[in-house]
């Protein structure tokens, strides 16, 4: 079972599963995901969608094996929108998938970030770091759910032995990400093939890690596999700039557009890079696509989307 089978992340997810022969129940209340996302998938053998809020009990007939829990907006743009909805994807959601696996005797798997990392005092991050986190600010609704979400999933394996796996997410970017969702790939993508200026927050030095979804998935499915119990990061141990970002994505496009410059958030982390010796020990995982290679595959997927929406209208 896959919460959150319809969003970006959750729809590879589910498609990954089926391609190695798994049944797959993707759930989802589609708040942020989209039944698009999964046209490849719907009407296939093994594969059954499922409209529901994992904040609200949670029930499945029959057996089940694994339970994937990845549902929860996951955007900036989403943070200040629709803060409680992250909350309860967080907390309610957690606690009844974990019911479910507990009942069933099923892995459980969560999908957690590196947002749990907040603004991090040490470079890069290893999973042993607690964190630097303000559980009051504007981001504190989806930092603060995926701690919650950590303690509690490990709660359940220490006092009713849940079997238990916990991804941490790094920047992820790829296909089926949405349009205005306000991560910054999808961002300067959309703005650098539609003729905008790439809006690059504070002075552009600030750093993120960025991972393919294909690379990402597979890490998924590594960890699912394995023994370990514990968070892992999944993510790529390389890192660069936003304005070092915004000109690879205009060369890419092959954008006329320019980069213009506005405030940082509130709260946005310096710095963000994985330490991912223990996926690498342990899963025998790393990254093998490109940034500039991903970029690639990115941008021609919004290409053809925003051809198909103008064509659409």
């Amino acid at each position: 079972m896959v919460s959150g089978g319809a969003g970006f992340l959750g729809s590879h997810l589910c498609q990954a599963l089926l391609a190695r022969g798994d049944q797959v129940l993707c759930m989802d209340n589609l708040v942020t995901g989209s039944e698009s996302n999964l046209a490849e998938l719907i009407g296939r053998e093994g594969f059954t969608f499922l409209r529901h809020d994992v904040s609200r009990r949670v029930s499945v007939d029959g057996p089940v094996d694994a339970v994937m829990h990845l549902a929860s907006p996951a955007s900036p743009r989403d943070f200040p929108e629709i803060p409680i909805k992250i909350l309860k994807a967080g907390s309610l959601g957690t606690h009844n998938l974990l019911g479910l696996a507990k009942v069933k005797g099923a892995r459980f798997f969560l999908a957690s970030t590196s947002e749990i990392y907040g603004d991090p005092l040490i470079h890069p991050q290893v999973e042993s770091y607690w964190g630097n986190v303000n559980p009051i600010g504007p981001r504190g609704v989806y930092d603060e759910a995926k701690r919650f979400g950590e303690a509690m999933t490990m709660a359940y394996h220490r006092q009713h032995g849940v079997d238990v796996r916990i991804v941490r997410i790094f920047n992820t970017y790829g296909p089926r990400m949405r349009p205005e969702d306000g991560r910054v790939v999808s961002n300067f993508i959309v703005q650098a093939l539609t003729g905008k200026s790439l809006t690059v927050y504070g002075d552009g030095s600030q750093t993120r890690s960025f991972c393919y979804a294909s690379d990402e998935i597979r890490g998924f499915l590594a960890l699912l596999d394995s023994n370990y119990v514990g968070p892992v990061n999944i993510g790529t141990p390389s890192e660069c700039t936003m304005l070092e970002l915004a000109k690879l994505v205009v060369e890419i496009t092959g954008s006329a557009s320019e980069i213009s410059f506005e405030p940082l958030p509130q709260d946005d982390p310096i710095q963000r890079r994985p330490d991912i010796s223990l996926a690498t020990s342990v899963l025998g995982w790393r990254p093998e696509v490109t940034l500039r290679e991903g970029l690639g595959r990115t941008s021609e997927w919004f290409a053809k989307e925003l051809r198909n929406k103008r064509a659409g209208a």
